[in-house]
């Protein structure tokens, strides 16, 4: 008897089927109606930031839209964002990542101890990567080859991270005093009055995107976020799939551990704290599932840019923190709420 395809199909999130080879096309019109829904979910997103930047301009018309203050809100978002983006890949193959902020804390810090600094720029850069990138090596092996539940692999990274950043540094402040670093964080190394931080931020958003939607590597991603038991079927390799998922946030918290060290000009153990969080929230608002097989990353950067301007806001305004956190709250729950109501209605 012949063995029959897997019935569950699962597309990209832009673009064609997401399973293997054994996957059979899906039509013309589907295709097209699930990139509508895409373009529908970033269009609302950028309706939302412009509403954000209106009411921004109406409260504090002179501080908010200040040169300075636009390019501040696109510096502290390129952090986040990085990180947000290595995120969204692990949700999207059926992972999550609560080690990320602690992994931001312990390459940072990592990266400016005194004997890394010796090494100069060149060093801080190559020891917060590696850095990053061992964490996340570490989470991977445990999830895909040692078959932990990622929720528990990674709370458990998040400790052991966390712990260490804290004995490297004693609890101290590590000051970074190698100057070609520094640099990068003045207004004089802007490139066209664009801050350097924000032109990592979008390469590493072009390569999220061209990753997830013009590779096979992004496909297999989705297949396995959707159904790895048929993405297996398919001639998949899940595990390798999902210990490669798992470097790839470590590379990127990796890379915001370097732009924190210019940003903060130090290396400190409570660096990156909740970003597992902020970037969690980030991609949910941004249309990707956490049950895994869909989302973009074009939606994830929308979605930090509307936390970001939020925060921006009510600091102008003098609201209290706790405010914040209430409407970022308010905010999850009303994208998860739209997310259950498209499901309902048919969306996949």
């Amino acid at each position: 008897m012949t063995q029959p395809a897997p019935s569950a199909q699962h597309q990209g999130p832009e673009k064609g089927p997401a399973a293997g080879p054994a996957t059979p096309p899906s039509t013309p019109g589907g295709l097209r109606a699930l990139g509508l829904r895409a373009d529908v979910r970033n269009l609302s997103l950028l309706g939302v930031l412009a509403v954000l930047v209106a009411v921004g301009g109406l409260t504090e018309p002179d501080a908010f839209l200040d040169t300075g203050n636009l390019q501040l809100i696109l510096t502290q978002s390129s952090v986040i964002g990085v990180v947000t983006v290595g995120m969204t890949l692990v949700i999207i193959g059926g992972g999550i990542d609560l080690s990320v902020g602690a992994m931001v804390a312990l390459a940072s810090v990592w990266a400016t101890t005194l004997a890394t600094q010796d090494f100069g720029f060149a060093g801080i850069l190559f020891t917060a990567v590696v850095v990053g990138l061992a964490a996340g090596l570490v989470n991977g092996v445990l999830i895909a080859y040692g078959r932990m539940v990622p929720f528990i692999a990674t709370l458990a990274m998040l400790a052991s991270a966390r712990g260490l950043a804290l004995q490297i540094t004693d609890g101290k402040t590590q000051i970074v005093t190698v100057q070609s670093v520094l640099d990068l964080g003045l207004p004089d190394a802007y490139v066209l009055g664009i801050p350097p931080l924000v032109l990592v931020f979008a390469a590493v958003t072009v390569v999220g995107w061209l990753i997830l939607n013009r590779t096979t590597f992004g496909r297999r991603t989705v297949a396995i976020g959707g159904n790895a038991e048929a993405a297996r079927l398919a001639g998949i390799d899940v595990r390798r799939q999902r210990l490669y998922l798992y470097l790839l946030s470590g590379l990127c918290c990796g890379i915001a551990a370097f732009m924190l060290i210019i940003l903060s000009g130090s290396g400190q153990n409570t660096n990156g704290n909740l970003y597992e969080l902020d970037a969690i929230a980030a991609a949910i608002i941004g249309g990707t599932l956490l049950s895994g097989g869909r989302g973009t990353i074009v939606g994830s950067v929308l979605g930090v840019l509307v936390f970001t301007t939020i925060t921006n806001i009510f600091a102008l305004n003098n609201l209290q923190s706790d405010v914040q956190q209430i409407a970022k709250g308010a905010i999850i729950v009303a994208a998860v709420l739209v997310q259950r109501r498209t499901l309902r209605n048919g969306e996949t």
